[in-house]
């Protein structure tokens, strides 16, 4: 039987060199905005897209989308909020009771799967692969580590349905090439679909 881990568990550790991958995904979580500058331009950034459906924090004063803002503009990055791509989507029990996205066990994951099938989200996902090419291009929300956010499934799309290579930015100026939900499936005509029939 199919062992369905929690999205919130680490998966295992990957020390692969960084692929020829153009897409970079980072959390502010508690960094300073000089943490976070040192973080992005560390790694070359060169635009910033914030994929947070509310870009603000209650908890981080530097996180918040006018404080990111300047914080890129003083350090030449553009930067770019995209409701489209943010999180927390919801279901009401009678879709998320028939959502074929049975390998995620959280709720907020398979209503965020669901939102990957949408025009809505293919749109945001052409957008944002279309600029990738014309620089270094890495996307932003709140937590810290990519496996517990909605960022992991971005990944997934990114890297299954355009075939564009995806690194995750870590604390401690640590690099990690994404590692493919091993629930993830490309269905025949487009989109993924996470019921573990890929695994």
């Amino acid at each position: 039987m199919l062992r369905r881990p929690s999205p919130t568990s680490s998966p295992p550790s990957s020390l692969t060199p960084e692929p020829k991958a153009r897409l970079l995904t980072c959390g502010h979580g508690r960094l300073t905005a000089a943490g976070l500058a040192a973080l992005l331009t560390s790694a070359g950034v060169t635009q910033l897209v914030d994929v947070r459906r509310f870009p603000h924090s209650r908890h981080n004063p530097d996180a918040q989308g006018e404080a990111i803002a300047r914080m890129c503009a003083e350090h030449a990055i553009a930067y770019r909020w995209d409701e489209r791509l943010g999180g927390r989507r919801h279901l009401n029990r009678e879709a998320d009771a028939r959502s074929p996205d049975t390998w995620w066990q959280v709720a907020s994951f398979r209503a965020y799967a669901a939102h990957t099938r949408t025009p809505e989200f293919a749109d945001a996902m052409n957008e944002l692969l279309a600029e990738v090419p014309r620089g270094r291009v890495a996307i932003m929300c709140s937590e810290t580590v990519w496996w517990r956010c909605h960022r992991r499934l971005i990944a997934d799309v990114t890297e299954l349905s355009f075939g564009v290579g995806v690194v995750h930015l870590l604390p401690g100026n640590r690099r990690e090439a994404h590692r493919i939900s091993d629930g993830a499936r490309l269905l025949p005509a487009g989109g993924l679909v996470w019921d573990g029939g890929g695994a």
